[in-house]
């Protein structure tokens, strides 16, 4: 039965999480890590065909990481709780300055440029697009998916928490899907990086512009959790 569902943010954490929960005995992903069913195929597949890809078998954890989940509008966000109201839902925000640089080198490395190659003016058209602010809104992601599924089934996580609390941060997972604790997810395990991108600065002319971009959106989210995103823009 499908138990969990991480819906982002892309770039922050989520093929580590995949490695991670991968590890333990009672978790499948058996339509894949990234599913993009309801990114993808809806709304010309619908509730029915989603159910299909995964058990009814109530004993089975199985997962489904789609980072483009957190851009979905309310209709598919509504379908998708529909489809399986016993999941629980993830989030792990990153700063989304850093978000949208990382997201940027991925974006360059995939067109086969490299930093020496892109203007100033790429990278802005590429912070500027919507997918690219849609992945860094995180207050609208929030609102759609605790609006169908209620605060207490989405878990919000914070991207440091991979490299300060690695475990602390599986236990709150574990916790929403109902799994033991595994005793693979050592120290040793957790440190792993996983998919780590490109080690290139983010200039500050570049900086400038993306706290610019996420003045209002980080603000929104400041009204949505417990503690104070606003230090990301200093």
């Amino acid at each position: 039965m499908l138990r969990l569902i991480g819906i982002g943010a892309q770039k922050a954490g989520t093929t580590w999480l995949h490695r991670q929960l991968a590890r333990h005995p009672a978790v499948e992903f058996p339509a894949g890590k990234e599913v993009h069913f309801w990114d993808r195929h809806f709304p010309e597949r619908g509730e029915e065909a989603y159910q299909a890809l995964f058990s009814t078998a109530p004993d089975r954890c199985e997962c489904d990481i789609t980072p483009a989940y957190s851009t979905l509008g309310e209709e598919a966000v509504r379908a998708c709780y529909r489809a399986a109201p016993q999941a629980g839902v993830v989030l792990v925000l990153r700063n989304p300055v850093e978000r949208a640089w990382s997201s940027a080198l991925m974006a360059l490395g995939r067109a086969e440029m490299t930093i020496d190659e892109a203007s100033d003016q790429w990278f802005i058209d590429h912070f500027r697009s919507r997918g690219s602010r849609l992945r860094g809104d995180y207050a609208r992601a929030l609102r759609l998916w605790r609006g169908a599924y209620g605060t207490g089934r989405v878990c919000v996580l914070r991207f440091e928490q991979i490299r300060e609390d690695p475990q602390g941060l599986l236990r709150q997972v574990a916790d929403l899907a109902g799994l033991g604790w595994h005793s693979g997810w050592t120290p040793e395990a957790l440190g792993q990086r996983v998919f780590a991108g490109q080690a290139h600065p983010l200039p500050r002319h570049l900086r400038d512009v993306l706290c610019e971009l996420y003045a209002d959106p980080v603000e929104a989210l400041a009204g949505e959790i417990d503690w104070d995103p606003r230090p990301w823009l200093e």
